[in-house]
């Protein structure tokens, strides 16, 4: 998968995993990552999915209608490319947290969903579930923050309640932020998500 992998100051700090949103690249969050911790090693990765010539992490059949198997193939793929990363950069496989937005915070929350062990935590901004009816793995000791948007368009109030909702039932520690916005990413949400990633 395209990438791009800055070693940080700190060997002990989380590995800071970055997912763009649809039509992004592996630069886009590049800054989001210094404002939360500027001393972890950075993996920011670019969508494998062409839509409309825009980079996305999976394909969807309509807005909101994700391609479950695409999303199951593809979450598959980008944890097993999380596996190599570590062997070839060199760096905890199991102190990974991930800081995705809108379509790169699905691909995120869907790892969650997947695989017990693939990320440590996961800053969500605006995401939605990524898969209903399924069971999700045992997620004690995962700490994750949601950040959402009162007025989403994209990404109904309901779904970041019931995704809250799912994480807490598998175990998982979630905090869900609100901002009386829209679906853009805000300072004050990218700040709440930096108070909370320092008190891990």
């Amino acid at each position: 998968m395209k990438h791009i992998f800055k070693k940080g100051k700190d060997a002990t700090n989380p590995t800071l995993l970055l997912l763009h949103g649809t039509g992004g690249t592996e630069q886009d969050l590049l800054p989001l990552a210094d404002k939360v911790d500027p001393k972890a090693n950075v993996l920011s990765v670019r969508g494998n999915i062409l839509e409309n010539g825009m980079p996305r992490f999976f394909k969807r059949l309509a807005e909101g209608v994700f391609d479950e198997e695409d999303l199951v193939f593809r979450t598959k793929e980008l944890n097993a490319f999380l596996d190599e990363a570590a062997e070839k950069y060199e760096f905890d496989r199991n102190n990974i947290i991930s800081i995705g937005y809108s379509n790169g915070a699905n691909i995120a929350a869907s790892l969650l969903f997947h695989y017990e062990d693939a990320l440590k935590g996961a800053i969500l901004h605006h995401p939605m579930v990524p898969r209903r009816g399924i069971e999700l793995p045992n997620l004690s000791g995962r700490a994750v923050f949601i950040g959402a948007g009162t007025n989403d368009p994209i990404c109904p109030a309901q779904e970041s309640e019931d995704l809250a909702s799912l994480l807490r039932g598998a175990g998982a520690d979630v905090q869900l932020h609100w901002e009386n916005r829209g679906h853009q990413l805000t300072f004050t949400e990218v700040e709440a998500a930096r108070e909370w990633y320092l008190k891990l």
